[in-house]
């Protein structure tokens, strides 16, 4: 075990300084007799030179760098000697404070200075030269100084990262140590990014009892949006909220701390139903924005001048609008929101490009905005509709410090038309903040299949606003796409009316009988043999619905890592928990990050490997490409990316494949079902193979989902339109 030390130092220069993290490689040398020189690495909230610092860490030998000193802790040391002090009221912390008056305030107060204009500010008087605001300049900095010293040394020592002190430090300031003394559970509801385990590892450090009542409190507003989030529901009943804080805690009158949470606006009770205030917020803001939408009348646009531009569009694009297709259109022209739904080769697409082609003909001067909820599905929703689509996220301006968006309803949206694409995959909350930020938007055009699966978040909203019955809603179900992929999208038809019958003459679908153990050894040899064919590994995705088991997603990406991008003697490769990650692999985005462009369900591939000792910063790093936007991973950023050799078809959504890879056996049993199924086939662009057992097919086009989501949106809405 590396032996822990305390060293006085100060710092001469900065070699590297991450802004983004506070990551910091500085040059120090020893405040003794000796004045030696060292390197020393760590997280510091900033780093000024010539000042003191007391830090606390040990030596570690690096293997390129050779001897450095780790810091864990630190703090900042009050100069002691003339020419230290002088440097110190020199310095940056005190604007306007140069070396003459520096010189001159030691000169006449003498060593202690500082400690003299800590007990009586009225020492400076002695300087008649010094004018108030120079005084005021003084006692500011060596305030600030301290300050800085006692809370960055307060929440370095239990691990807290200098990104999250200085978010302490802009919301409460000089009190932030002695305010989460008090209580760290309330950095769950007032810091983004804080959980209620950061939150509760603090409070262990600070010996709060496992038992303590704000433990307790915060523990059972985390339980709420947990469970919420597990479920998919947007609130959670009294009796399931019981059955499960009594898991946790014996003899806690839940009553008396929901009836606190309630008062502070944290939940919010209906009958049986508790909501987290964020699931709350979003469905009675839903309802009332809809309600009052449009905020200002529209001049309609007359019928038969659209006929015409119909027909004179037909000639362009040469097409031939369905009269369903027609009518979606007049519809959406004729409603200031509306939704379009229909499954995959029913023109969807072909409508959208005429919506966008007529609406800039009649409103020329109007900006349109067109968004998916993911990287992929925006990308395509551009190269089929011609427009430039973004993701919503994007759209917002989602800032991923502070978890807001910075597009909402004081800085809204500059659009009169908003299209939002792939919308089965939109949940209650992202459609709130979309909603926020659309005060001046005229008219919204929302379009998804309603028979995929719903979205990872909380909510379903597309189904909610679909079944309210108070917008314009138009079905489409008749197939237009009749080129390559036709046998899969009558799959997908069939599957949805629940009855198959293509797969005994389809061309475009492929089906091998398999167990449980065959299916990764027979997915290896299917891949392998597109591969031959001449398929590049990016065209052909396997999924499957779970990742544990022999048959599961990790197990198959194992095995398809090994035949598509084996190890050999000169290829880079680096161990992230469990998985090994290699240069030329596949991999997939799991979280948003908007600053680097690239978003959840995102598909790259690793084209470089840099390890920790090749790096000034010692972590090792990943660089990603994913379609030309190239992309660093380090330190816990390594874990936003998983293999994609094989994906869950939730990550899937959105997306679509040339070719699509698709075990059904039962060892998915109690996971499939009909929306399920239908997602995952809908993925395949040309082709489909099917592999494992024809009953469990058969089983899932008939099982409806284990838990239907619990939703009070439609009736929020059908009472405010009664209202």
């Amino acid at each position: 075990m590396e032996e822990e030390l305390i060293l006085e130092a100060k710092l001469l220069h900065t070699i590297f300084y991450n802004e983004a993290n506070g990551y910091a490689v500085g040059k120090f040398i020893t405040y003794d007799a000796n004045e030696e020189d060292f390197i020393a690495t760590g997280f510091f909230r900033e780093l000024q030179e010539e000042v003191i610092y007391r830090l606390h860490g040990s030596y570690v030998d690096h293997p390129r760098y050779g001897m450095q000193f780790q810091v864990k802790a630190y703090e900042k040391v009050m100069p002691q000697d003339d020419e230290s002090l002088i440097r110190f009221f020199a310095s940056s912390l005190f604007p306007g404070i140069g070396k003459q008056s520096a010189k001159l305030l030691v000169e006449t107060l003498g060593p202690n200075v500082i400690e003299r204009i800590k007990e009586d500010e009225q020492v400076l008087l002695q300087i008649p030269s010094f004018t108030p605001k120079k005084r005021q300049v003084i006692l500011d900095g060596i305030h600030e100084h301290d300050d800085v010293d006692d809370t960055t040394f307060f929440f370095t020592r239990f691990g807290i990262s200098v990104r999250n002190i200085m978010k302490f430090e802009a919301k409460y300031g000089q009190e932030a140590v002695a305010l989460i003394k008090e209580n760290p559970y309330r950095l769950i509801e007032e810091i983004d990014g804080i959980g209620f385990k950061t939150a509760d590892k603090l409070a262990q450090e600070l010996s709060f009892g496992l038992n303590h009542p704000y433990r307790i409190k915060a523990a059972i507003l985390s339980m709420i949006l947990e469970m919420c989030m597990a479920s998919g529901d947007t609130f959670v009943t009294t009796e399931d909220l019981t059955k499960r804080v009594e898991k946790e805690f014996k003899d806690v009158d839940l009553s008396s701390y929901l009836d606190e949470l309630a008062k502070e606006f944290l939940i919010h009770r209906e009958e049986e139903r508790i909501y987290h205030h964020t699931q709350y917020d979003s469905e009675t803001g839903i309802a009332a924005f809809l309600a009052m939408f449009p905020f200002e009348e529209q001049e309609p646009t007359l019928k038969e001048e659209l006929m015409q531009d119909m027909e004179e569009l037909e000639q362009t694009l040469h097409i031939q609008y369905e009269e369903r297709q027609k009518e979606s259109i007049l519809t959406f022209f004729a409603h200031s929101f509306s939704i379009l739904t229909g499954g995959p080769g029913t023109g969807k697409t072909t409508i959208v490009q005429g919506v966008l082609t007529l609406y800039k003909q009649h409103y020329p001067n109007d900006v349109i905005a067109v968004c998916a909820p993911t990287g992929r599905a925006a990308k395509r929703l551009s190269e089929l509709c011609g427009c430039n689509a973004t993701t919503i996220h994007s759209l917002l301006r989602w800032d991923l410090e502070s978890n807001t968006f910075l597009v909402n309803e004081k800085e809204p949206l500059q659009c009169d038309l908003l299209i939002i694409d792939e919308f089965s995959m939109v949940d209650q909350w992202l459609f709130y903040n979309l909603l926020k930020a659309s005060k001046l938007v005229k008219k919204i055009l929302i379009i998804g299949d309603e028979n995929q699966l719903p979205s990872v978040g909380c909510g379903s909203v597309l189904k909610d606003l679909i079944a309210c019955e108070q917008f314009a809603v138009t079905r489409l179900h008749k197939i237009f796409r009749q080129s390559e992929g036709s046998d899969v999208i009558a799959l997908a038809h069939e599957i949805r009316e629940e009855h198959i019958t293509v797969l005994d003459h389809a061309k475009d679908i492929a089906f091998f009988d398999a167990q449980n153990y065959e299916v990764r050894d027979l997915v290896v040899r299917i891949v392998a043999n597109a591969l031959e064919k001449g398929y590049e590994p990016k065209d052909i995705q396997v999924l499957a619905p779970k990742y544990g088991g022999v048959a599961g997603i990790d197990a198959l990406n194992n095995a398809l890592q090994k035949m598509m991008n084996p190890s050999t003697a000169h290829k880079r490769e680096l161990k992230v928990g469990y998985r090994i990650f290699r240069v030329g692999d596949k991999v997939l985005q799991l979280k948003n990050q908007p600053e680097d462009e690239v978003y959840n369900g995102d598909i790259g591939e690793i084209v470089d490997i840099a390890y920790a000792s090749e790096s000034v910063g010692q972590k090792h790093q990943l660089l990603v490409d994913f379609d030309g936007i190239m992309v660093e991973y380090s330190n816990e950023q390594l874990y936003n990316i998983t293999h994609a050799f094989c994906i869950s078809i939730h990550k899937a959504q959105g997306s679509e494949y040339p070719i699509v890879i698709l075990p059904i056996v039962s060892e998915y049993a109690y996971m499939m079902s009909k929306r399920l199924l239908y997602t995952a086939v809908t993925r395949a662009k040309k082709s489909l193979v099917l592999l494992g057992e024809r009953d469990m097919l058969h089983k899932a086009v008939t099982r409806k989902e284990r838990h239907q989501r619990n939703s009070t949106l439609e009736m929020r809405i059908r009472k405010l339109f009664h209202a």
